[in-house]
């Protein structure tokens, strides 16, 4: 990468550990501003460094930016769950696509789709008895098409061949894995943490994919 692109990233990396450090300590306000500018220091990264397709660059800019969107709707005080994972969807959408239109033409592998398949179906399985048990169904709908989105990025990912975007997909998976079973399953401790490191590790490394 070029100079202006580490500088950047390397700044992200410390607003990134100042949003930890909030929302390990329930530090609202900060976590307000931190969280988002971790978004918008990550779309300079892809602005600035040298990628290899440049039409990649712009769906996964396209994606970072509904991530943004999906984030401030998410850390509003009001509930704005569908809002938020509406914009998130998208952002699933452009960085499959980014993906997709420089494939190497191969599928990705047989074992690990179906690893990708397998755990999102038994995902959608424990969303779908957590919403019902709490008598959110009306989410049903939403969450299943995020499911399968999803799940199409990952497995997009995957047919890249492409190590560091396949290690983010499969972080950013895992962060709204956390997030799902938090709402829809039951609280943990560990959740909040374990939801914001991933996600953002995962964002990194989707953007640092772009460079080979």
């Amino acid at each position: 990468m070029n100079p202006l692109a580490v500088a950047i990233l390397l700044l992200a990396g410390v607003v990134a550990l100042v949003d930890w450090w909030a929302v390990l300590r329930s530090n609202k306000r900060i976590e307000y501003v931190a969280k988002p500018g971790v978004l918008i220091l990550l779309i300079g990264v892809a602005l600035a460094l040298d990628p290899k397709y440049s039409s990649m660059r712009a769906w996964f800019v396209a994606a970072l930016v509904l991530s943004l969107i999906g984030d401030i709707f998410l850390m509003l005080p009001s509930d704005r769950f569908v809002p938020g994972l509406s914009a998130f969807l998208l952002a699933h959408v452009a960085y499959s696509v980014g993906f997709l239109i420089h494939s190497p033409g191969s599928p990705a592998p047989i074992i690990t789709t179906l690893l990708v398949v397998a755990f999102s179906a038994n995902s959608w399985r424990r969303l779908a008895a957590g919403m019902k048990a709490g008598g959110q169904s009306a989410y049903l709908p939403p969450v299943t098409a995020y499911v399968v989105v999803i799940g199409v990025m990952g497995a997009a990912a995957l047919a890249s061949g492409n190590l560091v975007a396949v290690a983010g997909a499969l972080l950013f998976v895992l962060s709204d894995s956390i997030i799902g079973e938090t709402r829809f399953v039951g609280e943990r401790s560990w959740g909040p943490m374990a939801v914001i490191t991933t996600y953002h590790l995962g964002q990194a490394l989707l953007v640092l994919s772009l460079v080979r």
